[in-house]
């Protein structure tokens, strides 16, 4: 049997509070961090991913306040990432309650950090998060970018996915960045390239807007969907979309 794909809801949070944006442009308020976590718990999501997305850009670390806020909410795994760029900081994390951390900028900027924390605290808590966005000339077609999207990394994305799966990530949280608030679907392209590239975990990120977008990015090769947008102003609720997974043939929690 399957493993059941996960739903998976994305808190991205500036300034303490949920935002969202296209491309992470124009960024909307979306509500308290703490309460959005317990509505998606309630509701059935099996896990959260809470990202700081101005924490990189800023050069500051993640607000550990609100990640223990909402880690004594939720009794999901709580995914926390935003300026993490060392065992340490993945280490105050964990305390903090998260169950797994996203790191991004950091193990492009020095690669070894992955290695570094699988060796410390395991695979299973390390979630490389690959903005990946088109980029003609390149290998496979998509490059990795850096800042909320702001920066090229010059690195082939898919070929980035390969090298920290054997470094030792655990799962891969990959946002299509031309997808992302979009909600024109997901970028089926890229999930099918890296999912041919790694064997670990790939969470499929950005673009969601109606059900009939979650299937096909499970047929790519995503083991969990990811959503924003379409959760925070009501447009989709998770339990709707593990029914219309269900209904396509996936294996999905209740």
């Amino acid at each position: 049997m399957s493993l059941a794909v996960r739903v998976i809801a994305c808190l991205d949070v500036d300034e303490g509070r949920v935002v969202k944006g296209v491309n992470f442009q124009q960024l909307r308020d979306a509500g308290d961090p703490v309460e959005l976590a317990k509505v998606y718990d309630a509701e059935g999501a099996d896990e959260l991913t809470f990202l700081d997305i101005s924490a990189s850009h800023q050069a500051r670390k993640t607000t550990m306040e609100i990640v223990s806020s909402t880690a004594e909410q939720v009794f999901i795994p709580l995914t926390v990432g935003g300026g993490v760029s060392s065992v340490d900081d993945v280490d105050r994390l964990l305390r903090a309650g998260a169950d797994k951390v996203a790191v991004n900028t950091a193990a492009i900027n020095r690669p070894e950090l992955v290695a570094e924390v699988a060796d410390r605290f395991g695979s299973q808590v390390l979630v490389l998060s690959v903005d990946a966005r088109r980029a003609p000339g390149t290998d496979s077609g998509f490059e990795v970018t850096t800042h909320g999207g702001r920066r090229s990394a010059g690195v082939d994305a898919v070929a980035w996915a390969a090298r920290v799966a054997d470094l030792g990530a655990g799962e891969i949280l990959l946002n299509g960045m031309d997808a992302d608030g979009t909600r024109d679907g997901f970028d089926l392209d890229l999930i099918r390239l890296v999912r041919e590239a790694v064997t670990i975990p790939v969470v499929a990120s950005g673009g969601a807007g109606r059900l009939e977008h979650f299937p096909p990015a499970v047929d790519a090769g995503a083991d969990a969907v990811l959503a924003a947008t379409v959760f925070h102003f009501g447009t989709l609720r998770v339990g709707e979309v593990k029914q219309r997974l269900a209904e396509a043939g996936s294996a999905v929690r209740s």
